[in-house]
């Protein structure tokens, strides 16, 4: 945690007074919800401007209501279907599991940001073979990252990109890409 903190500070995104209060509340924390309060704020949303109309991730009007949260604390909590994602979107599992399914998703914008976080949990973020993703997270005793696509990647010049940053705690967050729900298993075989 002091090691986050201190790139945090490294990058701008604190001041020394700051980072100084942050050590300490960070030494002095007893548990894991200390720490959260301790790093909540560094991983900050950048505003993107946009003025596309709402899509869902085939390219085709869409207009739905969204969610600008999934959060699981010791439970599950699960975005999939036809669902609306704003530009930015955060997760956050405590102990718990977070589905982000991005399959059948509008999207707001070409550029979509997760902020994604778990502690002692999971998030799970799946997208079609045509998205472009960028992963920068950190991880402290837990993954981070890309995980095993079960289909390849398919992108082009219109593809949306999802960046997906955060922190990982001892636990995970993964982004993978998988075929459109219900694609029969024969055709699965054949990638």
């Amino acid at each position: 945690m002091a090691e986050l903190l201190r790139t945090a500070a490294g990058a701008g995104r604190l001041d020394l007074d700051e980072l100084d209060e942050r050590l300490e509340q960070a030494f002095a924390a007893k548990t894991y919800a200390d720490l959260v309060q301790i790093t909540a704020d560094l991983h900050p949303v950048a505003p993107v401007t946009s003025s596309l109309q709402p899509r869902n991730v085939s390219g085709s009007p869409a207009v739905m209501t969204g969610h600008t949260s999934s959060t699981a604390i010791m439970g599950d909590c699960k975005r999939r279907g036809a669902w609306h994602v704003p530009e930015s979107h955060a997760a956050f599992a405590l102990m718990g599991s977070v589905l982000i399914d991005l399959r059948e998703a509008s999207l707001s914008s070409y550029v979509t940001t997760i902020n994604a976080s778990a502690i002692m949990g999971d998030v799970k973020v799946v997208v079609p073979s045509h998205v472009n993703v960028v992963v920068d997270g950190t991880a402290i005793m837990g993954d981070y990252g890309h995980g095993k696509d079960k289909v390849a990647a398919d992108i082009g010049p219109d593809s949306p990109t999802i960046r997906v940053r955060g922190l990982a705690l001892m636990g995970s967050v993964t982004v993978t890409r998988l075929l459109p729900p219900g694609t029969p298993k024969k055709i699965i075989g054949t990638y």
